[in-house]
């Protein structure tokens, strides 16, 4: 599976070949989760409507819930203006969190709202 070369043309990609990709929930607004993408994870997310990341310490791809349940349906694939951050909107199903939370921002508050 490839990207289509007018997206992949956008994308800057660090030395390994990968950006940023943050998921955020459709349905809250919430910021759930930030992974790492590749022009194939890209590709095969744009292709099924999953969640599909590239791990960077097991170097394979994973779609998320595939082992966990807590899968992403992914409404809409934005392209940050810099071309180095994707933003998906999706609905989450469970967790989206490893550690078990809704999102994975919601343990240390470093600075809030006066």
């Amino acid at each position: 599976m490839s990207l289509d070369p007018a997206i992949a043309s956008r994308l800057k990609r660090n030395d390994a070949g990968l950006f940023s990709a943050v998921a955020q929930e459709r349905s809250t607004g919430d910021v759930l989760m930030v992974a790492w993408m590749d022009d194939e994870a890209l590709a095969r997310t744009l292709d099924t409507r999953k969640g599909t990341y590239y791990s960077r310490s097991r170097q394979q791809y994973w779609v998320k819930g595939e082992t966990s349940g807590h899968t992403q349906y992914v409404h809409e694939v934005r392209l940050d203006c810099d071309g180095d951050t994707v933003l998906l909107i999706v609905d989450q199903e469970g967790a989206a969190c490893h550690t078990g939370t809704h999102t994975c921002f919601d343990t240390d508050v470093l600075l809030a709202a006066p």
